[in-house]
Protein backbone atom coordinates (compact mmCIF):
# COMPACT_ATOMS: atom_id res chain seq x y z
CA UNK A 1 0.00 0.00 0.00
CA UNK A 2 2.51 2.44 0.49
CA UNK A 3 4.13 1.99 -2.62
CA UNK A 4 0.83 2.82 -4.34
CA UNK A 5 0.99 6.26 -2.41
CA UNK A 6 4.57 7.86 -4.12
CA UNK A 7 3.07 5.97 -7.45
CA UNK A 8 0.09 8.24 -7.54
CA UNK A 9 1.82 11.14 -6.34
CA UNK A 10 4.46 10.58 -8.99
CA UNK A 11 1.92 9.99 -11.24
CA UNK A 12 -0.13 13.65 -10.25
CA UNK A 13 3.11 15.36 -10.47
CA UNK A 14 3.47 13.96 -13.55
CA UNK A 15 -0.55 15.06 -14.98
CA UNK A 16 0.33 19.09 -13.31
CA UNK A 17 3.29 19.39 -14.95
CA UNK A 18 2.40 18.39 -18.39
CA UNK A 19 -0.21 21.39 -18.08
CA UNK A 20 2.82 23.49 -17.69
CA UNK A 21 3.99 25.86 -20.32
CA UNK A 22 7.41 24.21 -21.06
CA UNK A 23 10.30 25.97 -20.11
CA UNK A 24 11.68 26.26 -23.69
CA UNK A 25 8.45 27.94 -24.96
CA UNK A 26 8.20 30.79 -22.15
CA UNK A 27 12.14 31.23 -23.01
CA UNK A 28 11.55 31.88 -26.51
CA UNK A 29 8.39 34.26 -25.92
CA UNK A 30 9.27 37.98 -26.69
CA UNK A 31 7.55 39.56 -23.11
CA UNK A 32 7.13 42.97 -22.65
CA UNK A 33 8.06 43.91 -19.07
CA UNK A 34 5.31 43.27 -16.54
CA UNK A 35 3.39 40.03 -19.16
CA UNK A 36 3.17 36.98 -17.84
CA UNK A 37 1.32 34.02 -19.44
CA UNK A 38 -1.97 33.05 -18.45
CA UNK A 39 -2.88 30.23 -20.15
CA UNK A 40 -1.90 28.35 -23.49
CA UNK A 41 -2.94 25.27 -25.58
CA UNK A 42 -1.12 23.14 -28.68
CA UNK A 43 -2.02 23.71 -31.98
CA UNK A 44 -2.59 20.51 -34.26
CA UNK A 45 1.37 20.83 -35.49
CA UNK A 46 2.51 20.77 -31.86
CA UNK A 47 3.51 24.29 -31.21
CA UNK A 48 1.81 26.33 -28.63
CA UNK A 49 -0.53 28.90 -28.53
CA UNK A 50 0.05 31.54 -25.20
CA UNK A 51 -2.03 33.96 -24.10
CA UNK A 52 -0.42 36.22 -21.64
CA UNK A 53 -1.51 39.32 -19.93
CA UNK A 54 -0.53 41.50 -22.89
CA UNK A 55 -0.96 39.54 -26.25
CA UNK A 56 -1.86 36.00 -27.92
CA UNK A 57 1.15 34.65 -29.27
CA UNK A 58 0.80 32.35 -32.07
CA UNK A 59 3.32 30.18 -33.32
CA UNK A 60 5.98 31.65 -35.53
CA UNK A 61 6.26 34.38 -32.89
CA UNK A 62 3.12 36.23 -34.08
CA UNK A 63 2.33 38.37 -31.38
CA UNK A 64 -1.41 39.95 -31.47
CA UNK A 65 -1.66 42.40 -28.78
CA UNK A 66 -5.13 42.55 -27.20
CA UNK A 67 -5.79 46.70 -27.50
CA UNK A 68 -5.70 45.52 -31.22
CA UNK A 69 -7.81 42.73 -31.23
CA UNK A 70 -11.15 42.61 -32.88
CA UNK A 71 -12.83 39.48 -31.99
CA UNK A 72 -11.90 35.87 -31.64
CA UNK A 73 -14.52 33.29 -33.51
CA UNK A 74 -14.15 29.64 -32.08
CA UNK A 75 -15.31 26.66 -33.20
CA UNK A 76 -14.30 22.86 -33.66
CA UNK A 77 -11.27 22.84 -35.00
CA UNK A 78 -9.68 26.25 -33.39
CA UNK A 79 -10.19 29.70 -33.98
CA UNK A 80 -10.22 32.79 -36.23
CA UNK A 81 -8.50 36.07 -34.82
CA UNK A 82 -9.32 39.06 -36.82
CA UNK A 83 -7.26 42.25 -35.43
CA UNK A 84 -8.55 46.20 -35.69
CA UNK A 85 -7.02 46.41 -38.95
CA UNK A 86 -8.85 43.47 -40.16
CA UNK A 87 -5.72 41.03 -40.92
CA UNK A 88 -7.39 37.86 -40.08
CA UNK A 89 -5.17 34.69 -38.32
CA UNK A 90 -6.27 31.12 -38.01
CA UNK A 91 -4.94 28.34 -35.75
CA UNK A 92 -5.97 24.91 -35.53
CA UNK A 93 -6.44 24.06 -31.62
CA UNK A 94 -7.80 20.28 -31.16
CA UNK A 95 -8.22 21.03 -27.24
CA UNK A 96 -7.99 24.65 -26.76
CA UNK A 97 -7.91 24.33 -22.75
CA UNK A 98 -8.54 27.77 -21.07
CA UNK A 99 -8.04 30.03 -23.65
CA UNK A 100 -11.23 30.61 -24.97
CA UNK A 101 -12.11 32.33 -21.62
CA UNK A 102 -8.75 33.92 -21.70
CA UNK A 103 -8.82 35.73 -24.64
CA UNK A 104 -13.17 36.58 -24.62
CA UNK A 105 -11.46 38.48 -21.02
CA UNK A 106 -8.13 40.15 -22.04
CA UNK A 107 -10.18 41.19 -25.08
CA UNK A 108 -13.34 42.78 -23.12
CA UNK A 109 -10.80 44.02 -20.59
CA UNK A 110 -8.92 45.95 -23.09
CA UNK A 111 -12.09 47.81 -24.09
CA UNK A 112 -12.80 51.23 -21.95
CA UNK A 113 -15.73 52.28 -24.50
CA UNK A 114 -17.07 51.54 -27.37
CA UNK A 115 -20.58 53.37 -29.05
CA UNK A 116 -21.93 53.29 -32.35
CA UNK A 117 -22.63 56.37 -33.96
CA UNK A 118 -24.19 56.87 -37.75
CA UNK A 119 -22.04 59.43 -39.93
CA UNK A 120 -24.64 59.63 -42.97
CA UNK A 121 -27.20 57.59 -44.59
CA UNK A 122 -24.87 55.10 -45.68
CA UNK A 123 -23.30 53.68 -42.09
CA UNK A 124 -21.50 55.10 -39.46
CA UNK A 125 -18.67 54.17 -37.11
CA UNK A 126 -17.55 52.17 -33.75
CA UNK A 127 -15.57 54.60 -31.60
CA UNK A 128 -13.85 52.39 -29.35
CA UNK A 129 -10.97 53.11 -26.67
CA UNK A 130 -9.02 50.58 -25.20
CA UNK A 131 -6.19 50.20 -22.27
CA UNK A 132 -2.85 49.85 -23.78
CA UNK A 133 -0.30 48.59 -21.29
CA UNK A 134 2.40 51.03 -20.25
CA UNK A 135 0.02 54.03 -21.32
CA UNK A 136 -2.09 55.77 -18.78
CA UNK A 137 -4.35 57.10 -21.80
CA UNK A 138 -6.85 55.14 -23.94
CA UNK A 139 -6.10 54.21 -27.43
CA UNK A 140 -9.23 55.38 -29.12
CA UNK A 141 -9.65 54.03 -32.96
CA UNK A 142 -12.53 54.18 -35.37
CA UNK A 143 -13.95 51.24 -36.66
CA UNK A 144 -16.82 51.68 -39.98
CA UNK A 145 -19.30 50.23 -40.83
CA UNK A 146 -19.04 47.60 -44.04
CA UNK A 147 -19.09 49.95 -47.28
CA UNK A 148 -17.50 52.78 -45.54
CA UNK A 149 -14.38 54.31 -47.02
CA UNK A 150 -12.26 55.09 -44.12
CA UNK A 151 -9.87 57.24 -46.02
CA UNK A 152 -13.06 59.88 -46.89
CA UNK A 153 -12.18 63.31 -45.77
CA UNK A 154 -15.46 63.69 -45.06
CA UNK A 155 -16.40 60.79 -42.71
CA UNK A 156 -13.15 60.91 -41.29
CA UNK A 157 -14.19 64.60 -39.92
CA UNK A 158 -17.71 63.34 -38.81
CA UNK A 159 -16.09 60.49 -36.88
CA UNK A 160 -13.53 62.92 -35.19
CA UNK A 161 -16.26 65.53 -34.60
CA UNK A 162 -18.33 62.42 -32.91
CA UNK A 163 -15.28 60.95 -30.28
CA UNK A 164 -15.09 65.22 -29.36
CA UNK A 165 -18.57 64.61 -28.70
CA UNK A 166 -18.54 60.71 -26.98
CA UNK A 167 -14.91 61.47 -25.07
CA UNK A 168 -16.69 64.79 -23.44
CA UNK A 169 -19.94 63.16 -22.21
CA UNK A 170 -17.73 60.64 -20.85
CA UNK A 171 -15.19 63.14 -19.50
CA UNK A 172 -12.29 61.58 -20.66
Amino acid sequence: MADSKPSLFGRSVRLLGSRRLPAEVRTALALDAGERPISHARTSEGDYVVATTHALHLPGGLRLPWHLTDKAVWDEEGVTVTMTDGRAHRVTLPEPGALPETVRERVTASIVASRHVALDARGGVRLVARRVPGYDTPRWEFVFDPGLDASDPGLRALAEQALEEMRRSLGV
